[in-house]
């Protein structure tokens, strides 16, 4: 094992014991150093490493603290990661964003509130019968923003949040090829709007399922 990679492993097996807990300030680095057997180098490339990712927080002047390990702050990373995908993997988002994106929609019809509710129908009002594909696309992410964020789950909302960038272009490009996409889009979404007012999961969680498959179908068709 190269020396960075164990100096992570053993910062990580202090913060997955409990020695280290979220906002804990690590010890001065020569402290640090001594007590886990590594090199001041080695153990500042785990730093850099592990800040990059959002385990570690370098404040200057005031020393190395664990972040609050928080699901949205760590799936950060992924998001930079995913922006690097290659074009011939969007099929391959699009089909895990079919896989949680439904589940995530199905959860929120149980627990959306009114008011929420009401500013998604607002949203769709202002943008109208016949928008252009770039406002569509961007109302698009932050409907479902909206709608999983209502799922409860922290954890979701961020993997969806990451893993969405990588199909905008395929949904642009769609809306600009595809005669229907525009319209089709619109009624999927006030479909998906309706199921959650009346409270039924199944039915919101289908119609996600067919608005995302939708996208998936026309592309792997156009490929």
């Amino acid at each position: 094992m190269a020396v960075t990679d164990e100096a992570i492993e053993k910062i990580k097996g202090m913060i997955v014991s409990g020695a280290l807990r979220p906002g804990d300030r690590l010890p001065r680095e020569s402290e640090l150093a001594a007590a886990l057997g590594l090199s001041r180098n080695s153990l500042r490339e785990a730093v850099r490493a592990l800040s990059l990712i959002r385990i570690l927080d370098v404040r200057q002047g005031d020393g190395t603290y664990v972040t609050s390990l928080d699901p949205q702050l760590l799936l950060q990373a992924m998001s930079f990661v995913v922006d690097f995908h290659r074009d011939d993997t969007v099929l391959e988002f699009l089909a895990v964003r079919r896989i949680l994106e439904p589940a995530a929609t199905a959860m929120a019809a149980l627990r959306i509130g009114e008011q929420q509710l009401d500013a998604l129908a607002a949203q769709l009002d202002r943008l109208g019968d016949s928008p252009s594909v770039e406002e569509l696309v961007a109302c698009d992410l932050e409907f479902h923003r909206g709608i999983v964020q209502s799922s409860g789950n922290s954890v979701l909302c961020s993997l969806l949040d990451g893993i969405s960038g990588p199909t905008t272009r395929a949904r642009i490009w769609r809306g600009l090829t595809q005669e229907d996409a525009v319209a089709r889009t619109l009624r999927e979404h006030r479909a998906i709007l309706a199921a959650l007012r009346d409270r039924d999961a199944e039915t919101a969680r289908s119609w996600a399922t067919v608005h995302i498959a939708s996208v998936e179908q026309w592309l792997r068709s156009s490929l």
